[in-house]
């Protein structure tokens, strides 16, 4: 069976790898050609079609600006999936994009199956009308997602959340707190784990603020989780700061931290499943934070997902105008030591026992793998 992937960010490649290891431990004559990053190519063996570091945009007006580059995009992979005449066409996260693709994809008889959904919950509902006439079956990653499609009498599946399945197979290569120290030449003072985020947009608005707090906290050490996704120089401000900027490391990092300044997304459940208490940061370009006020309205009250999942603010989140270095300073005085740092490793430890053990890339792969065998 040839499966054609798309996925267009670093947590989409990561959990697409799994995704396709496990299916190949299934069938291993499936062929997968794709859109991601180096994690999905060293499962498929092939080079992706486009690369993760090519397609990340962020917000409308990035979008706007861009919007030659996406139709292109958009129009290359639909070529590429008529010449690759996939039997299943598997979408990943992702879908401003993935999204057009799934109803294009439908219209020429491809089967859709959707990993991760987007998330209807909190805008653009009527994004689902898409989803129920397009794709053939929708996996979702948060427990919630399902009474949100059942709503719209869309039958969805949760297996899991996939992050547990990344986070144990890294944690017995992860180098102790003394070993990450010794690897990468630190000092012996707590950690303070500082991520940015993987795109240029995070990084230009959120670091210097972020790192305006350094010099209030003398007794720690701020490392900085870099990615290969941007240029070395994207971290000049860090390094001549001379602070330490690690990269590729962000799970050993998060394992050695004391606590961490986090930029939302999906780093902040990865946080939460290390027990790394955190302050989470958030600043977009001011019309398009402004046009996804207004499009959200009232409905969704949080953005990181600890908070989402649990339904209740358990981590702080410093957010556009809130996002100043003193409200940083203050905030992450709260979490070094005391009640509210115990708090909130109380419950992370509650969110950890909600989204259940490890294993939803296999049990996905299977349900996946079972429903396109039936349908045959």
């Amino acid at each position: 069976m040839k499966y054609y992937v798309i996925a267009g960010e670093p947590s989409g490649d990561l959990h697409a790898s799994n995704l396709m290891k496990e299916l190949l431990v299934i069938d291993n004559t499936i062929q997968f050609q794709f859109w991601g990053g180096d994690l999905m190519e060293q499962v498929a063996h092939v080079k992706p079609r486009k690369h993760i570091k090519d397609l990340a945009f962020m917000g409308f007006v990035e979008v706007a600006k861009n919007i030659r580059t996406i139709f292109k995009n958009i129009a290359f992979c639909k070529q590429d999936i008529l010449e690759y005449k996939p039997d299943v066409l598997l979408l990943v996260d992702y879908p401003g994009f993935n999204l057009r693709i799934a109803d294009w994809a439908k219209q020429q008889g491809i089967r859709v199956i959707y990993y991760i959904s987007p998330t209807i919950w909190a805008w653009k509902e009527n994004r689902v009308e898409i989803v129920k006439r397009s794709v053939e079956k929708m996996f979702v990653i948060l427990p919630f997602e399902v009474a949100v499609y059942k709503k719209h009498n869309y039958n969805a599946d949760y297996a899991g959340h996939p992050l547990l399945d990344a986070i144990e197979q890294e944690k017995h290569k992860l180098p102790t707190k003394e070993e990450f120290i010794k690897q990468n030449n630190l000092a012996t003072k707590p950690i303070i784990a500082v991520l940015p985020g993987s795109r240029k947009q995070e990084i230009e608005r959120m670091f210097t603020i972020m790192l305006d707090v350094v010099n209030d906290f003398k007794d720690y050490q701020f490392v900085i989780a870099g990615t290969n996704n941007l240029p070395k120089e994207a971290y000049k401000i860090a390094e001549d700061m001379g602070l330490k900027v690690v990269f590729n490391q962000t799970y050993a990092l998060m394992n050695a931290a004391h606590a961490g300044i986090i930029k939302s997304g999906t780093s902040t459940l990865e946080s939460a499943l290390f027990r790394l208490p955190q302050v989470v940061c958030y600043k977009g370009g001011t019309v398009s934070y402004s046009i996804a006020r207004m499009v959200v309205g009232n409905r969704v009250k949080y953005i990181s997902l600890p908070n989402l999942i649990l339904d209740k603010p358990v981590v702080k989140e410093l957010i556009q105008s809130d996002l100043t270095a003193s409200n940083l300073k203050d905030e992450l005085k709260l979490i070094l030591n005391g009640p509210v740092r115990e708090q909130m490793l109380e419950e992370y430890d509650g969110l950890i026992k909600l989204l259940g053990n490890s294993g939803a890339s296999k049990k996905v792969a299977e349900l996946m793998y079972a429903h396109l065998n039936a349908k045959k």
